[in-house]
């Protein structure tokens, strides 16, 4: 090739090579202004401790230093108080730091006179336990709760006999009564006395104006709640649909759901906003408020005065009869890094544990329906939101993924929180627009984070080939990766920007910060997760470095007062195992397919009794003992193990009733959309017997019972009584049976109402049955069968 020949390649080459490379800009330099308080009167914030709560217009604060909790929704009163203990100690190894509570009125009042504080409705034991487990409370006090509840938790007596949710005497007399009892349950449990409740909610989803509402209702209820004794430094309302409030004296909390199954739509939804950045907003879409403004709401003026906190991030979605969402957790998990990246500051799940309602004393539900003038149709009982723990426990998938974040949070939180949001130099055009790359940075001086999102609910992103990003920042720009990447659709992360890890400064990483370890004389370990599809890049003084993610890699990046500091990158399977607990008085990773917590300072594992009970440990514990346990080492982990208990008992299936024609189902109700069928209905259900074993498994803490159907709407029942309901969408249907006190031997009956094939109902494409030429209806039972748990304590 003569010169000229290849000096024209080679230009032809160096072009195709820039026009490969995507590069992001966005320009970080501007200073963050400085926090101010004075705007907000809130309620009594020191502890006899000396520990101090407080919140200024951009965060909140934890003895005088920014603090980004994570928040967990979990209906006391929806769940067996034999359960709380474990649960809450599960949550909180999970990474939660305050457990969030309804108090439904209607669960506590049923009918007027006495209050009901007792067995499953005993809040005074919930918060106790709450606070023995390490977590702080915020109660949500209603008088109107919704929730998915009757009358939005207020009792029927209530509705029937005077005007609700306005400043009606008779009314607010009642309410004055509601929140004494609820006083008199917290009293000694608040901040002030040394207790867990920081928060309160009053009211819900408020956005009610004219004579005796809006802020002038929430002002009255603020003095009620302040009058029975609940001073606490936290006041809180909900923000979106047209919130009204008065400014100064509560602070607006907000939320989004990756799906909308209070919609009418009978088919999938355009882009939710809640997998999209925002820049100039709080406020997510149609969040299923029961009651509609045309005005713009308080928090929409508020913004500049109150810190961005989240409280209904839907950790899972309720199941409505019209619409039945199944998220996948890729679905909820990817909603993380929009949020923070948009600048929330407490990270809030509704719901972070499934539950069951009530029935109530007359028989009848407690749950929201069209019967009752509710929006929607939900389950008579189950209320299990596809949370990431489930209603008897479950470690469901999602919850994988959510832990590393939220261990993130409560190692970096301090360092986040104060950090503003930057715009990128070019963004999405709206939620629909599906090719702009979505992303965010939040910094402060030259400290920051990167948050990228590639992942929207049913509408897959492409990749972004050849990416590289061009932060600005005060003092100089940083450049990542050092060569360009693809980052594949479904990929979302949090990457950092000048991270000091004790220390040592880390220019950035293209991995996910996760927890910080002592390992004694190991020296000080940063734990990282991967980013899929893309290298792992450690950048430094002397150089970037790279990790492989085949296994976890550490990498030695410096000293720390004669120390080494290390950087330690898990794989994705060791992540999706990670739980971070404090173990022996030192914080360890605990890696196990199974659930894991510690109580009574020893480490606890749970799971199904037909597989090993599994864990690995680091660093190790020092004597690991209980019956039957097997410890080996394994290069630095300790790995501990027990047999697989017992197997699957016998569950005796027969059929007993095949389905006759299911009715037509009528659309009508405020959302002129499906109706679920009355009961009557349920005549022509199809019915199996499910015969348990005699004897149960004696060493099992739970058994439960898994069913496999395909119809409309499936029910278990003991004799009469009815122990749980499902509304069919594809997803797993567990209940667990120690809590109904059967007895060995005992026979229940499952009865499924047939789905019709012209139903106007929304079931995801992958779980909506087929109906061969001819099969007008499905009433299928695919498979039932008992699933024991157990549990073995480790004493370290």
């Amino acid at each position: 090739m003569n010169r000229k020949l290849w000096l024209s390649a080679a230009l032809v080459l160096a072009a195709a090579g820039a026009g490969a490379e995507t590069l992001l800009r966005v320009d970080a330099r501007a200073a963050v202004p400085e926090p101010h308080s004075g705007q907000l009167q809130l309620g009594a914030s020191r502890s006899p401790q000396g520990h101090v709560l407080a919140a200024n217009n951009q965060y909140l604060m934890q003895d005088g230093r920014p603090w980004l909790p994570v928040m967990g929704e979990y209906h006391f009163s929806r769940a067996p108080a034999s359960q709380w203990e474990a649960q809450l100690r599960l949550m909180k190894a999970a990474g939660v730091d305050i457990v969030a509570s309804y108090v439904f009125w209607n669960h506590h009042q049923e009918q007027p006179g006495a209050f009901n504080w007792h067995g499953n409705r005993d809040l005074r034991r919930f918060v106790q336990l709450a606070q023995a487990a390490g977590l702080k409370v915020v109660m949500r006090l209603g008088p109107w709760a919704h929730g998915e509840a009757r009358y939005g938790g207020i009792p029927d007596w209530v509705v029937d006999a005077m005007p609700t949710r306005r400043n009606d005497p008779v009314y607010l007399a009642q309410v004055d009564k509601l929140y004494a009892e609820i006083g008199a349950q917290l009293k000694g449990l608040l901040w002030k006395d040394g207790g867990p409740v920081v928060g309160v909610q009053i009211e819900n989803e408020y956005n009610l104006r004219g004579p005796g509402r809006g802020e002038e209702h929430i002002r009255t209820l603020k003095a009620l709640a302040l009058k029975a004794g609940l001073d606490v430094p936290f006041y809180t309302v909900t923000g979106w649909d047209g919130t009204v409030y008065p400014s100064g004296e509560v602070l607006p909390v907000f939320g989004g759901y990756a799906d909308e199954p209070w919609a009418a739509s009978m088919s999938e939804l355009p882009p939710k906003e809640t997998h999209a950045f925002r820049f100039d907003t709080r406020v997510s879409g149609d969040l299923g408020a029961q009651t509609k403004s045309r005005g713009a709401g308080t928090a929409e003026t508020d913004k500049d005065h109150v810190p961005f906190l989240g409280a209904e991030y839907g950790a899972g979605l309720p199941a409505m009869y019209r619409r039945r969402t199944l998220v996948s957790p890729d679905d909820i998990a990817a909603m993380l890094p929009v949020q923070l990246g948009s600048g929330v500051n407490l990270l809030g799940y509704y719901m972070f544990h499934g539950g069951r309602n009530p029935v109530g004393a007359s028989g009848a539900g407690l749950e929201e329906s069209t019967l009752s003038g509710g929006y929607n149709d939900t389950p008579r009982i189950s209320y299990d939101f596809q949370a990431p723990l489930g209603p008897d426990g479950q470690q469901r998938p999602v919850l994988t993924k959510l832990r590393p974040i939220h261990y993130l949070l409560r190692e970096h939180g301090e360092r986040l929180a104060p950090m503003a949001v930057r715009r990128p130099e070019r963004t999405p055009a709206g939620p629909a627009d599906l090719q702009t790359p979505r992303w965010a940075v939040r910094s402060r001086g030259d400290s920051g984070f990167l948050f990228f999102n590639n992942h929207v609910r049913q509408h897959p992103l492409p990749a972004h080939e050849g990416v590289r990003f061009e932060v600005q920042l005060p003092g100089g720009t940083v450049t990542l990766p050092s060569h360009p990447v693809d980052i594949p659709s479904g990929a979302y992360f949090i990457w950092p920007l000048n991270l000091d890890l004790d220390g040592v400064m880390l220019r950035y990483a293209t991995a996910q910060p996760v927890t910080r370890l002592d390992a004694g004389a190991l020296g000080i370990i940063h734990v990282f997760a991967p980013t899929p599809g893309v290298a792992a890049e450690f950048a430094l003084a002397d150089g970037v470095k790279t990790l492989s993610d085949a296994g976890a890699q550490m990498l030695a990046i410096g000293q720390s007062r004669g120390r080494p500091v290390h950087v330690l990158l898990l794989s994705a399977e060791e992540l999706e195992q990670l739980n971070v607990l404090e173990l022996a008085g030192q914080r360890r990773l605990v890696f196990s397919p199974q659930q894991a917590w510690v109580a009574e300072g020893r480490l606890q594992l749970r799971g199904p009794a037909t597989q090993p009970l599994r864990a690995a440990v680091f660093p190790p514990l020092s004597r690991p003992r209980a019956p039957g346990l097997v410890v080996q080492q394994d290069g630095a982990l300790q790995r501990l193990a027990f047999k697989a208990g017992a197997s699957e008992p016998a569950l005796q299936v027969t059929a007993t009733r095949p389905a006759g024609p299911a009715p037509r189902v009528l659309k009508g109700g405020h959302a002129n959309a499906a109706l679920q069928p009355v009961p009557e209905a349920f005549a022509n259900a199809a019915t199996w017997s499910l015969k348990l074993p005699a004897p149960l498994p004696a060493d099992a803490e739970d058994l439960l019972l898994e069913v496999d159907f395909v119809g409309d709407i499936g029910r278990v029942f003991a004799g009469t009584r009815m122990l749980d309901d499902w509304y069919y969408n594809g997803q797993p249907w567990q209940i667990g049976l120690r809590q109904f006190g059967l007895k060995p031997g005992a026979e229940l009956q499952l009865s499924v109402l047939p789905l019709r094939s012209d139903a106007p109902i929304y079931i995801d494409a992958a779980h909506r049955p087929d109906f061969p030429d001819g099969q007008t209806q499905v009433a299928q039972l695919r498979s039932a069968r008992l699933l024991p748990i157990r549990h073995a304590a480790i004493t370290p």
